[in-house]
């Protein structure tokens, strides 16, 4: 062989070696480009996804545009289009690492003109290598906008794949406001598999259900047992008989009137509200109070709309913070007292007549002699000595006469000129009738309420009675006080003439839940038999004393 073919065969075998070395550079470095552009879409899918949905390694089964707008028309989107690779091992797994340069004999054509020689980094181990995407068809809008902008590709497929999830989740009818209905029927709406999912199982339900109704059952049971399912309404004020009555009276404080005085106010309410849970023992009135609800309960069985009724306030100059345990007290022996008024040591008087109140019973003589001095008819409650026992179906009410029922008129001749002048003016006057005292409209409400039980031919069972006990003598002197209450249209049950004996015997055979005196000895007479009285402070007595 010449020197000269020589030299053109060591020529030809260099071409040919710089070819195919340019070739396997080229190929390396478009092989790291993909490898790049896979990890920065891994990084961009991992971060785009916040719904912790797994959408790395799906880059076999995404063939969709890498636009960050929506799809055109021009870009179709099937699923099952398969992209044909220049890759030696298209049929394999995205999994799979790429060969050595070497064993390619087809170059990549992946772009017209190649890019500028870079220094190339050493590949990667197969096990660190991320999974390679799969390469478009040359000369595709696919590869152009993947070169071009591979961040906004790797965003679009994100995008692309949270709103195929997206369209796939069935959309339900949803009921407006007014067409809500129970589980129990629009269960069927659903599917079997959302029902399984989003909504309780039919028995959990039924369980439920049954533990609803245990519940309301017992309930109801717990209601109609309490006492006070059968609590009556008050009346009305302008048709009730209002009865106020101190707390003093109505119970036992002498304990707490015993801190008061000596200690002083704060001592006193720092007491209360420590024994506000404490039940006060009944007081001189307690027994009067229990024996006007048994009236009112008798008159709603004859008369269910009654409205003349007895109506009980306690009226009180007890500061708001002692009504608790006044509250609890009153609660504890049933007694129907609805309305109170605590002043916080302000002088009550004042809220009789805003009460409409017919009577007043209190402790503090002082605040009866005020009631007494505006029109009211009040009186000082005191309790008796020693236990009495009394009628539980029957009021029964004991007036006096002079100062009491009647004006005191005759205790004026009686005090100023003896007895022997005030038998004559009253055997004088017998046919006028006497002029009214502070507990007459009391009587009189008292004989209003007798009538409807008369009514009814409840006479003989009627559970109102009253009395008239008087010192006075019925042969020179009672002429002129029956003639008095017959000129009222008033009738009194009994009339007890003691012509100046003592009270207290008698009583004890009445046994009244409350007896009225102007006199106070004979008060003290009255309680020594246990009698529970109420001093009247008014008449020429009053000033004599």
């Amino acid at each position: 062989m010449s020197q000269t073919s020589l030299k053109q065969k060591k020529k030809n075998e260099a071409g040919m070696r710089y070819s195919k070395e340019s070739l396997e550079g080229e190929k390396r470095k478009d092989s790291e480009k993909a490898v790049r552009l896979t990890t920065q879409g891994s990084q961009e899918l991992s971060k785009a996804d916040s719904r912790g949905y797994l959408v790395r390694n799906q880059w076999s089964r995404t063939s969709r545009s890498p636009s960050t707008k929506a799809p055109s028309m021009d870009e179709p989107r099937s699923r099952n289009t398969s992209l044909k690779l220049d890759l030696p091992n298209s049929s394999a797994t995205s999994r799979t690492p790429s060969t050595s340069p070497s064993q390619h004999e087809s170059p990549l054509q992946l772009s017209a003109q190649p890019s500028p020689p870079t220094q190339s980094k050493p590949p990667m181990p197969p096990e660190s290598r991320p999974p390679t995407p799969p390469e478009p068809e040359p000369g595709s809008r696919r590869s152009t906008k993947m070169h071009e902008n591979p961040e906004a590709w790797a965003h679009g497929i994100v995008q692309e794949i949270r709103e195929a999830r997206e369209s796939q989740q069935r959309d339900y009818p949803r009921l407006s406001p007014t067409e809500w209905k129970a589980y129990s029927q629009r269960k069927g709406t659903y599917s079997s598999a959302q029902s399984d999912r989003d909504c309780i199982s039919e028995q959990q339900h039924l369980q439920d259900d049954e533990e609803d109704e245990a519940y309301w059952a017992s309930v109801k049971m717990l209601y109609e047992k309490a006492p006070s399912c059968s609590r009556p309404q008050p009346p009305k004020p302008k048709h009730a008989i209002t009865i106020a009555v101190s707390s003093r009276a109505l119970f036992n404080m002498v304990d707490g009137r015993k801190i008061y005085e000596e200690e002083g106010l704060e001592k006193y309410m720092e007491y209360q509200l420590n024994n506000e849970n404490v039940i006060l023992t009944p007081g001189p009135a307690f027994r009067f109070v229990k024996a006007l609800q048994h009236v009112n309960a008798r008159l709603r069985e004859l008369y269910p709309d009654e409205q003349d009724l007895f109506d009980i306030v306690l009226m009180t100059n007890n500061h708001a913070q002692v009504g608790v345990r006044l509250i609890n007290s009153v609660n504890h022996y049933g007694l129907l007292i609805d309305r109170f008024c605590l002043t916080g040591g302000k002088s009550p008087i004042g809220y009789l007549k805003a009460y409409l109140t017919n009577l007043y019973l209190s402790a503090d003589s002082e605040k009866v002699q005020e009631a007494i001095q505006e029109g009211i008819a009040s009186a000082t409650m005191f309790d008796g000595a020693k236990d009495m026992a009394y009628c539980d179906t029957q009021l029964r009410v004991a007036f006096d006469g002079d100062a009491v029922l009647f004006s005191d008129e005759s205790e004026h001749i009686a005090k100023e000129h003896g007895l022997d002048k005030f038998f004559q003016h009253e055997t004088l006057f017998e046919n006028k009738p006497l002029a009214q005292g502070p507990l007459k409209g009391f009587l009189e409400d008292l004989g209003r309420l007798q009538k409807k039980f008369y009514a009814k031919d409840e006479r003989l069972l009627c559970p109102i009675r009253t009395y008239l006990v008087t010192a006075r003598s019925a042969a020179s002197s009672g002429a002129r006080v029956l003639k008095t209450l017959r000129r009222w249209g008033l009738e009194i049950d009994e009339a007890l003439f003691l012509a100046g004996a003592p009270k207290g015997p008698i009583l004890v055979k009445i046994r009244p839940h409350i007896f009225f005196d102007d006199q106070m000895f004979h008060i003290e007479g009255a309680q020594k038999f246990g009698t529970i009285t109420a001093h009247v402070p008014y008449g020429i007595s009053q000033k004599i004393n």
